[in-house]
């Protein structure tokens, strides 16, 4: 299997050094300029591959995304210029990156995003989009987008990526790549908490392997819960025939791995199912955009037109409105959890179709309403998951017209660890024909 796993057993039998993992990834890099937003110079990441911590996964390169969890020595700016030029590298690692290092990754860089991660495609403004490695034409998702291209282009076996409305799945499905969103709280978000986005927002990898995503989670936290053999299959018809049939394929594999497969529950709450989690999730961005951008002292006329009207949305909102969204979050995480019925875990699609072309998500309008529905229509299975705090793994269901099809298996909270091993019958259901090897992994 070629993977993370795979390359740090082949830097552990001395068939290759982490110094020169490294510098095959630094090579790819430079191929591949709309997945990196930041890099250390060759010299400093030389040297930290040569002081890769002992783990499972020592000496492999790795990246961190330019949104969220901060890295040492690395300026996260959200893939904004105005906050870019605001900001210092920070000197310590947040706690999940401590543990990241732990375990023996090396993080040489960071990731592309759209701006504040306020959209599903990744082309900040003033820099290269970054590109689906399976059509350069269509985007690799977002907001970790950079991310998806990044493991999917052979940059690195493994990256950092964050999910507050599918940012992890999206990616995933588009380029062929297995992601988890844990748990509300299971992945570290401390000391700063800058991501934490009244809980809708989680952070672990991007990964060419299961096996990979469970080490990573092994690797930065525990969960508990257990899971029956008993899924759930909602097929939303908002999802063409290819994203439906990936789905139905991977049904067949639990099925034969002795799974019950039943039907998913009746769509009488589906109204409040369907609008509801999103309309919280944009207020809660506004909100943080408008405290985050204010803190900085990014004013108006550095900001896209789209990011303005975010912020002037999340300036009028009062208190009141966030208290009551913070009760509406926990009012919904019941309704959604009744649709689980009797099953431990829900299947069904991440996208609605094939990734979208690039140019998709342009922010110079105010149209706030647009956007959010476009971001929706996208992605309609996903922002649930983070409203309900609940795991939610993507992985490969499907390979059609030359492009990744992915699905999701849902659990119910802080069955992580459960989740993914209850999903290793999917491990082999597909072979991705990644376009590009890992760099640095020994054939």
């Amino acid at each position: 299997m070629t993977d993370a796993t795979a390359l740090a057993a082949a830097i552990a039998d001395g068939r290759i050094s982490a110094r020169d993992a490294m510098a095959a990834s630094l090579a790819r890099a430079r191929d591949v300029p709309g997945a990196i937003s930041l890099m250390l110079s060759e010299d400093e990441a030389l040297a930290l591959a040569d002081s890769a911590a002992p783990g499972p996964f020592s000496g492999v390169p790795f990246l961190g995304k330019d949104l969220g969890a901060v890295v040492r020595g690395l300026k996260q700016s959200a893939g904004s210029a105005a906050i870019a030029n605001r900001v210092e590298a920070p000197l310590q690692d947040c706690a999940l990156f401590a543990l990241f290092r732990a375990a023996g990754l090396v993080p040489f860089g960071l990731t592309a995003v759209p701006e504040v991660g306020l959209a599903l495609s990744t082309e900040p403004e003033g820099r290269p989009p970054a590109t689906n490695p399976f059509d350069a034409t269509r985007t690799p998702g977002g907001s970790s987008g950079g991310a998806a291209a990044a493991v999917a282009s052979g940059i690195v076996a493994i990256a950092h990526a964050t999910d507050a409305a599918g940012s992890i799945r999206v990616p995933a499905a588009c380029c062929g790549l297995w992601g988890l969103k844990p748990s509300r709280g299971v992945s570290p978000m401390g000391p700063d908490y800058n991501n934490w986005l009244m809980g809708i927002a989680s952070e672990l990898v991007l990964a060419r392997s299961l096996r990979d995503v469970k080490t990573a989670l092994a690797c930065v936290a525990t969960t508990d819960g257990r899971m029956t053999p008993r899924v759930a299959v909602i097929l939303p018809d908002t999802c063409d025939d290819t994203q439906v049939n990936a789905t139905l394929a991977a049904a067949k594999v639990l099925e034969a791995a002795d799974c019950i497969i039943q039907d998913g529950p009746p769509s009488s709450p589906s109204d409040r199912y369907l609008s509801r989690p999103m309309s919280l999730i944009r207020m809660i961005l506004a909100a943080a955009l408008h405290e985050g951008l204010t803190a900085t002292g990014v004013p108006d006329d550095e900001l896209p037109q789209l990011l303005r009207a975010a912020r002037a949305e999340g300036a009028a909102l009062t208190g009141t409105d966030l208290f009551a969204a913070s009760r509406d979050i926990m009012q919904m995480s019941d309704i959604i959890l009744e649709f689980f019925g009797d099953a431990d875990a829900i299947l069904m699609p991440v996208l609605s179709g094939p990734p979208p072309m690039l140019g998709a998500f342009p922010m110079d309008h105010t149209d706030l309403d647009a956007h959010f529905l476009k971001m929706e229509a996208m992605a309609p299975n996903a922002a649930w998951a983070n409203v309900a705090g609940l795991p939610a793994l993507a992985f490969p269901a499907g390979f059609e017209n030359g492009l990744p099809v992915g699905a999701q298996l849902i659990g119910r909270p802080n069955s992580d660890t459960a989740l993914l091993e209850f999903a290793q019958p999917l491990a082999h259901m597909i072979d991705i024909p990644f376009p590009h090897p890992i760099a640095g992994l020994p054939k």
